[in-house]
């Protein structure tokens, strides 16, 4: 009897289970709609693809045309053939004019520096995403996993609030004292107004040729910045605060994506290398070291070369890393380690094989799973450095000055 007393007295391990997954779930649904988490990782990924896509067109300037324009091998009429049969969007094909071509280039150039700066991210990522399309898919034959890559993220940052920190919105927000990451201005209205007005008489004039799927999207972005707009302008903190909530669960589930895409990224590159009978006998980077291409230092590819026992140490730490990483985001100490390991050995790629640019996209998609606390002592580090030589710099004496030093005694 006293068995059964003792029995009943215990208490269920699964009782209150359900209120505590209900405040859990209360948690993380107040968390991920009160905030944009990841500001920082979200402007380093700004940050880093819009530079790695600036500088490449600046490097390729002068073979723009033999890339993307009137010259390229791949002719006008076969790139209108293949956009047809999949629907790919670049503006490119709206016309087989070198004038336009010359728009279209450079103003990609200008839009990348923009959302390098931080300059109306809103509207500057959309134009940046609509660049890195339009060049893509003019030539569908040039490019490496590093062109894929920025062509991924450069969709995903339309999606984001990229714009929260170390950009000209941040400051231009602390100066006024706006309390919306995208609160409006009379630049902003200008800008959404120009938008819609020329991509509403390329449409009415036949210029442009845009498939029915990309119209929605196009028009779509459009309309939600007229609202936030709206939003602002009315006063409405109502629709205000619907939309924050609204936003911040686009950009968090953004956010994810990347991190994700990184993650897909790592893992099927190190489980095909697996299958790759050169990466099972470690002599995968022996052969790239003797092709001209990935060869631009001859003399450090021989002396890398000749030592057999690191070419297939690299080869199979490179399988191991790249499998691992995904894993490795359980542990945060065993993670900053790797990650540390992916960046040198990118960082070794563009030396070595002389790929910059798709070396700078990976590091750029690495630093997604930086720690907050290291991006912004790195982030404070820059900025004193900034203020140390913008003091060493001589400035022009104001009247003010000038009438201090006159009142000085002497």
């Amino acid at each position: 009897m006293s068995v059964e007393k003792d029995t009943a007295r215990t208490p269920s391990p699964f009782k209150d289970m359900g209120t505590r997954l209900d405040a859990a779930i209360a948690r993380l649904l107040n968390k991920i709609t009160s905030a944009a988490l990841a500001p920082y990782q979200a402007a380093v990924i700004r940050i880093g693809f819009a530079l790695t896509f600036a500088l490449y067109l600046l490097r390729e300037w002068p073979h723009r045309l033999e890339l993307y324009g009137t010259t390229n091998p791949w002719g006008f009429d076969l790139a209108q053939r293949l956009i047809a049969s999949n629907d790919a969007f670049t503006v490119l094909m709206w016309s087989n004019n070198r004038l336009w071509f010359e728009l279209v280039y450079h103003g990609v150039i200008v839009a990348s520096v923009l959302l390098l700066l931080g300059w109306h991210t809103r509207t500057m990522s959309i134009l940046f995403m609509v660049g890195v399309l339009s060049l893509m898919n003019r030539s569908v034959l040039l490019g490496d996993g590093g062109d894929t890559l920025i062509h991924l993220m450069a969709s995903y940052l339309v999606l984001t609030r990229c714009g929260q920190v170390w950009s000209l919105d941040a400051r231009r927000r602390e100066r006024k004292g706006m309390p919306h990451p995208d609160g409006c201005d009379r630049v902003s209205v200008a800008l959404w107004a120009l938008a819609g007005a020329g991509l509403a008489l390329a449409q009415m004039t036949g210029f442009a040729k845009i498939p029915k799927g990309w119209v929605l999207i196009l028009w779509g972005l459009w309309l939600i910045q007229a609202l936030w707009f709206w939003a602002g302008r009315r006063r409405a903190p109502d629709a205000r605060a619907l939309l924050d909530v609204v936003a911040n669960l686009v950009h968090n589930a953004a956010m994810l994506v990347i991190g994700a895409q990184v993650c897909l990224l790592y893992a099927t590159a190190g489980w095909y290398k697996i299958q790759g009978a050169r990466w099972q006998d470690g002599s995968a980077l022996h052969y790239p070291l003797h092709l001209d291409y990935f060869s631009p230092w001859t003399g450090l590819s021989q002396v890398l070369d000749s030592r057999s026992i690191v070419v297939t140490l690299i080869t199979y730490g490179t399988v191991v890393a790249q499998v691992a990483f995904p894993f490795t985001l359980l542990n945060r100490r065993v993670k900053n380690v790797m990650l540390a390991i992916l960046m040198t050995e990118h960082a070794t790629i563009a030396v070595i094989c002389g790929l910059p640019f798709f070396s700078l996209a990976m590091i750029a998609s690495d630093m997604v799973f930086l720690p907050t606390n290291f991006l912004r002592w790195g982030g404070s580090r820059i900025a004193a450095a900034r203020d140390r030589l913008t003091s060493r710099l001589p400035r022009s004496k104001g009247p003010d000055d000038r009438n201090d030093s006159r009142s000085v005694p002497v």
